[in-house]
């Protein structure tokens, strides 16, 4: 009897949520990626989509047994992740990017916290920096983040678009790999080709404009890998995120504002570079 409710609970899960993998070129931390997701408590779909077919992903997917879909139409980041997206079939979606790492509970809390919202839209949780194989639980960017996101601690915040709204109006404290979408109440697409940074920035303003929850669970339940191979680290090396700041800031407050909040939010960004 036990055994039967065991399964019950792990196939209604895997019918609720699906982690999809947005693999690139050949990447030497996906293994570990595929893995975490492997070794989650209760165990969810898994896919793996690329717009870079090569045999190493293949080698992966056929190692671990996940469906391997290839995007072939336009690549790119944000092009995979609305790709991705758009080929789960579940309620409940994670975009797992190939460099990180998922803690054993993760789909477990995404879930259940989804599941009690009344009209969920996403799940996010705390995250900490890997940086040469050793997790980073607090620095400067790390605590900044906390702290714009603590108001939604408070679940009744959690409903509400003004606190949502000035929760993101002095920077972006979501980790983009962090979150978990519920489909149904969301659009199509929920990346809009814009920004080659901020884009996910851009969707929870988007996003927060709508009625529903942002259920947000301030424990730690993944890892957001740092090195130099990574985008946010080569975007920030190359100074091009500062104008999409500006932009960002803009869709709250006056240009003059936003023009301050960029230089401060610029330097909380020191804690992304690899050196």
């Amino acid at each position: 009897m036990v055994r039967k409710l065991g399964e019950k609970i792990m196939n209604d899960i895997r019918e609720k949520h699906t982690f999809v993998i947005c693999a690139y070129k050949e990447s030497r931390y996906l293994e570990e990626c595929i893995i975490s997701l492997k070794k989650q408590t209760v165990k969810s779909n898994i896919l793996m989509i690329t717009s870079t077919p090569n045999t190493f992903i293949s080698d992966m997917s056929q190692k671990y047994k996940i469906p391997l879909i290839v995007n072939e139409g336009e690549g790119g980041i944000v092009q995979d992740w609305n790709f991705g997206y758009s080929q789960c079939k579940t309620p409940y979606v994670t975009i797992a990017h190939q460099d990180d790492v998922y803690f054993k509970d993760y789909a477990r809390r995404a879930v259940s916290f989804l599941e009690k919202a009344k009209k969920p839209l996403i799940y996010f949780s705390d995250y900490c920096e890997i940086r040469e194989g050793k997790k980073i639980v607090d620095n400067q960017l790390l605590k900044m983040k906390r702290l714009l996101l603590s108001p939604l601690k408070i679940k009744v915040f959690q409903n509400s678009r003004f606190v949502r709204r000035r929760s993101l109006a002095l920077g972006d404290g979501i980790c983009c790999p962090a979150v978990t979408f519920a489909t149904q109440n969301l659009p199509k697409q929920v990346f809009t080709v814009h920004f080659r940074s901020d884009e996910d920035w851009e969707a929870w303003e988007r996003l927060s404009k709508m009625k529903g929850t942002f259920a947000y669970d301030s424990t730690m339940q993944m890892g957001h890998r740092i090195h130099e191979e990574s985008e946010t680290s080569i975007i920030i090396g190359d100074n091009a995120r500062s104008q999409e700041d500006y932009e960002m800031y803009c869709k709250f407050w006056p240009k003059w504002i936003a023009k301050l909040l960029v230089n401060v939010y610029s330097k909380s960004q020191d804690s992304n570079k690899t050196r």
